[in-house]
């Protein structure tokens, strides 16, 4: 009678997916979460392997999921379907943001105008500069892309900020940029940057509540650190 040798790959899958269902993916790799994300790529080959040869190459979930679909098809030699899965991570997820926050969004505490902030940037690889147009009870009326620029450098242009803020009738304002793959601690000329812009919305009768800049999950809020000098604070 033949031995037949049980096969430690079988129902991997199974259990991978009751691993996520029960505790959720703080408990995984990331060579795990990409292996999980790829079931839905390849329905019968070794995705452990696959995963570990993206992350080997890509260094990261993030560089990964930030690469574009072409390089993603040149690099990993895979097909569209996996690159365009890869790629749509970011961007369903700042979509998913935008949804939770709903119409009516009220950003009146320096703890809300960060989440928000960093829900813009999320997938962003380059500098932005927004400028959010609150009215009098601090309820966004509308948020305004200044400006978007290559890592680490970003232009502001006043007469742009000048319009946008009168175009949204604005009463104040809470400008927030990113530091992609760097520190949320401010540079000097994001002190100058932030001077002059206030100074300049004073002059149309608009209060600058606060300037926070992104890196990653961490956030610098000038509110909370050089209120006195630059912004006027949620009060």
């Amino acid at each position: 009678m033949t031995n037949m040798k049980s096969n430690p790959h079988k129902d991997h899958r199974k259990r991978v997916r009751a691993r996520y269902r029960e505790h959720g993916l703080d408990s995984f790799h990331e060579h795990e979460v990409l292996e999980l994300l790829l079931y839905y790529c390849y329905p019968m080959r070794d995705t452990n392997e696959i995963a570990h040869k993206m992350l080997n190459t890509f260094g990261s979930l993030h560089n990964l999921f930030e690469a574009d679909v072409e390089v993603l098809m040149d690099i990993l030699d895979c097909t569209e379907n996996v690159a365009v899965l890869l790629n749509l991570i970011p961007t369903l997820a700042n979509r998913y943001y935008r949804s939770r926050w709903g119409e009516k969004i009220i950003l009146d505490k320096v703890e809300l105008a960060a989440e928000y902030a960093m829900n813009l940037f999320v997938g962003a690889t380059v500098e932005h500069f927004y400028v959010l147009h609150l009215d009098a009870q601090r309820k966004l009326i509308n948020k305004s892309l200044i400006s978007k620029g290559v890592l680490d450098e970003v232009a502001v242009y006043p007469r742009k900020i000048t319009q946008e803020t009168l175009n949204n009738n604005a009463s104040c304002v809470i400008l927030t940029h990113n530091h992609p793959g760097g520190t949320s601690r401010p540079s000097a000329e994001d002190n100058e940057t932030t001077r002059k812009i206030a100074e300049m919305l004073t002059s149309l009768g608009v209060k600058t509540l606060d300037h926070i800049i992104v890196a990653g999950d961490k956030y610098f809020s000038y509110a909370m650190r050089d209120r006195s000098r630059f912004v006027r604070g949620y009060d």
